[in-house]
């Protein structure tokens, strides 16, 4: 078993809750409204905004031998730059306030999410992050197209989807780039760091969809 294969067999039980939250259910079958979709985008935005700091604070924090790792970063980089504004312009589409969701607190899940990660950065092991980059680009090819699709027909702009639609298309291409990099990781510490960090990325983006308030549905941490 290659690692990368390691890592999707041990996030699976994680995964499967992600997919299981009710207001991402609802999203996949359209079944949500403006309101809930831009609070969706407002939270997205919240971490999208760090995935550039995070790459850079990884990269920094790199030692010598790991330097190879340096490739890959730069090309997850170029690739990462502005998403954030397309989630902006998004919400704007959808009839939002892009500046009101720019200066918006996040909610605590998003928060700790995006704790958990500089953290873990800083003082654990600045490799794990990959856990978290594997988090975010296979949730997208599962359910950002998937998710875009059925929201077009619930009467929002067609303009509203850039983010979830590009996500959707470029991971698929990034994922077998992904698989590549982390076949060629063999410290057993490294490997073992990042599927600890996907796991509980698995988990704490569970909660961030289930502090998203939608219609008729029991919220946690809305606030």
């Amino acid at each position: 078993m290659s690692f990368y294969e390691r890592l999707v067999k041990e996030t699976e039980s994680q995964r499967q809750a992600l997919y299981g939250v009710s207001q991402l259910q609802d999203g996949l079958r359209g079944e949500i409204d403006a309101d809930s979709y831009i609070a969706y985008l407002t939270q997205a935005y919240h971490h999208v905004q760090h995935t550039v700091p995070f790459l850079m604070s990884m990269g920094a924090r790199l030692p010598q031998e790991k330097k190879f790792l340096h490739k890959a970063i730069i090309e997850y980089l170029e690739e990462e730059v502005g998403h954030e504004e397309w989630i902006l312009n998004d919400i704007a589409a959808a009839g939002g306030d892009k500046e009101a969701a720019r200066h918006a607190t996040p909610h605590l899940a998003t928060q700790v999410m995006v704790a958990y990660n500089y953290d873990y950065i800083a003082r654990k092991n600045p490799v794990g992050f990959f856990g978290m980059v594997f988090m975010l680009e296979s949730t997208s090819t599962q359910i950002a197209t998937k998710g875009a699709e059925a929201l077009k027909d619930s009467g929002l702009p067609k303009d509203a989807f850039s983010y979830l639609i590009s996500h959707g298309e470029l991971d698929i291409s990034h994922m077998k780039f992904f698989e590549k990099t982390m076949d060629k990781i063999t410290d057993p510490d490294d490997q073992n760091a990042i599927i600890e960090v996907a796991q509980n990325t698995f988990s704490l983006f569970a909660d961030v969809f289930r502090s998203i308030p939608h219609k008729d549905k029991e919220v946690k941490d809305a606030a």
